[in-house]
């Protein structure tokens, strides 16, 4: 049992433990049901949702994601606005019908992810690569984006 602060009937509010009791049935269903979608996430829809780190530079925006299994081919990158969105399918091996599967755990499917950018970037001078089963986006921050320094003079 919770041991909750008494406090007497004019600071009680009904609706404060209501609003408590959302929010931990909200935070049961968002961790149990769907564990491989991270909070926040916006932009997100399709079977599976690789992780991705995003790293701010002094001159560009570094986004690193993993997405094992895929060819370059299956992946498709474009930058709108201030957001990138990846796409792309992994394709589920050819199914075996001798084997008898206790356990499947590999994500398959299509995916589609949007990640909002930290800062304006130059859309026609974005470079990716990929090794390893990770992606790697190297954004260029705009001119006007990029910190400057100020000097104080003294007077």
């Amino acid at each position: 049992m919770a041991i909750i602060r008494w406090r007497p009937a004019s600071e009680w509010d009904p609706f404060s433990l209501l609003s408590s009791v959302r929010d931990e049935m909200d935070r049961l269903f968002q961790n149990s049901l769907a564990p491989w979608r991270p909070p926040g996430d916006n932009f997100s829809e399709g079977d599976w949702t690789p992780e991705v780190d995003v790293i701010e530079e002094e001159n560009s925006v570094v986004i690193r994601a993993n997405i094992p299994g895929l060819k370059k081919e299956d992946i498709d990158l474009s930058v709108v606005d201030d957001t990138l969105i990846m796409k792309g399918e992994k394709k589920q091996e050819s199914e075996v019908k001798k084997e008898n599967y206790h356990r499947i755990e590999r994500s398959y499917g299509f995916f589609q992810r949007g990640i909002p950018l930290p800062s304006a970037v130059e859309a026609d001078k974005v470079e990716a690569s990929y090794q390893d089963g990770v992606l790697e986006v190297k954004l260029p921050r705009k001119e006007e984006a990029r910190p400057k320094k100020i000097d104080i003079k003294l007077s």
